[in-house]
């Protein structure tokens, strides 16, 4: 197993290396400039997201499109994932992690567009499309289709699925352990928590995309809100601290961090490797997941619906990794050598009753959340790949996995998630850049034009 995780994460190393670190960040700043800033016209997006009328073809509404990308989105990758970067790249991780977020709002903004532009009516009458589509539908690359379609299927069980059973299980092993009266249990909860998973997982995800969309909908504001206001409060208590952690997250962002403590340090690259390496893990922005759900949204215009879907960057990196970023710099308890699961929950911890509650309720919700959305991903990815008929096998292989993640210890993990992301964006990164001009063109015809509640023509 050692052997497998020093593999894995020599493989990690050289996929997030300096070409793809470049491509990505290079992807968001250029398409930042060719929309116009795209950023600017936020407050309108937000405005737009909450609708939840139906304005055109498509099986769910704005709302249930980008809370259910929201759902896959706001994860372990929130918590866990911006604890890792905090240790691996130290404080500036955060900041790079935060621009990641800015910059990537305009590339979730164009993959979306692609998205529903190219998208399809399946023989069921639903909605399918994502960057598979785009690749063979608008450049006449199925096989690079093929291919992304591929690493999505196979890449949703680690990223999407077990890897947040894993989480939530071993998050609630150790709380319990810290309880002398429920310590001899700890263990077992690993079983009682991946049964609970299992079963609500299942009753959700077999009733489809409509299913999954009115339970993000309820789910995933109520998540969002409950744990941004607990890191508030946090910060609040240390409130002395703030600005010299502000000062020192963009320090360190462009000078590293010297040894301190515990840390062992870390240079300008490994800082920026995994701020941004964690931001595309949390936002998705580049990725190429997300646009396939915003495929499924009714909306009039291409423009509408990824205007919603650029929303979701920001709250989930902008704003809730921003959080958390703050609340583990803040703590102090990165220079002690903690990382990770074991770095949040001593950061949380400083708020002695309330800190624990919060940082265990949002991580079951992020995790139950982002499960249901990923599910959506792997699926319509697979059903590109072999037809309608793998639908069915792919959910119930689905819900045995997360039973299995809840209980089989992971080690290598992250590095497979690192992984699977990287071979993910590459295609999708190519459509968006071969593409821009489409997705000036329409961003022209319907947004600065002021043509935005214009109906596109229909579906071929």
């Amino acid at each position: 197993m050692d052997t497998l995780e020093r593999l894995l994460g020599q493989v990690s190393d050289l996929i997030w290396g300096v070409p793809l670190l470049v491509l990505l960040v290079g992807t968001h700043v250029f398409l930042t400039f060719r929309l116009r800033l795209i950023q600017r016209v936020l407050p309108l997006a937000i405005k737009l997201s909450f609708s939840r009328t139906r304005e055109g073809e498509g099986d769910v509404s704005h709302f249930g499109a980008l809370t259910t990308a929201l759902a896959a989105t706001i994860g372990t990758g929130n918590i866990v994932g911006v604890a890792t970067a905090v240790a691996a790249g130290g404080p500036g991780a955060v900041l790079w992690m935060w621009l990641t977020g800015v910059f990537g709002i305009a590339t979730k903004y164009a993959e979306a567009l692609l998205s529903v532009k190219y998208r399809i009516v399946t023989p069921k009458g639903e909605m399918a499309g994502g960057p598979m589509y785009v690749l063979e539908r608008a450049l006449g690359m199925k096989w690079l289709g093929v291919v992304f379609a591929a690493l999505t299927a196979v890449a949703a069980f680690g990223i999407g699925c077990t890897v947040q059973a894993n989480s939530i299980a071993q998050m609630v092993r150790e709380t319990l352990s810290g309880f002398p009266a429920l310590a001899p249990y700890a263990d077992g909860s690993v079983w009682v928590t991946g049964a609970l998973l299992t079963v609500f997982t299942a009753v959700v995800i077999l009733g489809g995309i409509k299913s999954i969309a009115t339970v993000c909908e309820k789910l995933v504001p109520f998540m969002a809100v409950f744990y941004v206001l607990g890191c508030a409060v946090l910060l609040a208590v240390s409130w002395r601290t703030i600005p010299q952690t502000v000062s020192l997250i963009v320090s360190s962002a462009f000078s590293g961090q010297a040894a301190v403590g515990g840390f062992l340090g870390a240079g300008v690259m490994q800082a920026m490797r995994y701020g941004v390496a964690r931001g595309l893990f949390s936002n998705e922005s580049g990725l190429g997941s997300a646009p396939i759900v915003a495929a499924a949204a009714q909306s009039k215009n291409p423009v509408r619906q990824a205007l919603v879907s650029s929303t979701g960057t920001f709250w989930d990196t902008v704003v809730v990794c921003a959080m958390t970023g703050l609340v583990l710099v803040n703590s102090g308890h990165w220079t002690t050598g903690l990382a990770g699961a074991a770095l949040t929950k001593a950061a949380f911890a400083d708020l002695h009753v309330l800190g624990p509650i919060v940082l265990t309720v949002g991580l079951l919700t992020f995790v139950f959340s982002t499960i249901l959305g990923w599910s959506y991903y792997g699926e319509k990815a697979a059903e590109y790949l072999f037809g309608p008929r793998v639908v069915l096998p792919y959910r119930v292989l689905w819900v045995a996995a997360v039973m299995a993640g809840s209980v089989v210890t992971l080690q290598a993990v992250w590095s497979f998630a690192d992984i699977a992301n990287g071979l993910m964006a590459v295609p999708n990164l190519v459509s968006l850049l071969l593409l821009s001009g489409v997705v000036a063109r329409e961003t022209r015809t319907y947004l600065w034009s002021g043509n935005l509640d214009a109906t596109a023509p229909k579906l071929d």
